[in-house]
């Protein structure tokens, strides 16, 4: 694919947790996600240092929060921690991820 607009932002989710109720996400989370993990992306959908890609139900969650900030919104709008910077329980109520948005200065 070939890019035509120089992106803003530079997105960084990385899984920073489990539910309380959970120490590990075995028979709970198909993705297999691991404290730790990290995934980025620009615009498209978030892949791992494997070329793996986020869970598509959290990704479901996460594009809003990506479209708003890349309209001129901030994350601290929509209960942040700061402005560029969110923790989201996933939909199955299995892994906390951040979601961090770092301008790239275009």
């Amino acid at each position: 694919m070939k890019k035509w607009y120089d992106e803003e932002y530079e997105w960084e989710i990385e899984v920073i947790g489990f539910n309380k109720d959970n120490e590990e996400t075995e028979r709970f989370c198909r993705n297999g996600e691991e404290v730790g993990d990290k995934y980025t992306c620009t615009y498209g959908c978030p892949v791992n240092a494997q070329g793996q890609g986020i869970c598509s139900k959290v990704m479901m969650m996460m594009y809003p929060l990506m479209e708003a900030v890349r309209s001129g919104g901030n994350l601290e709008n929509v209960g942040g921690d700061s402005k560029y910077s969110k923790v989201l329980m996933c939909p199955d109520g299995c892994v906390l991820f951040r979601l961090t948005a770092k301008p790239l200065g275009n």
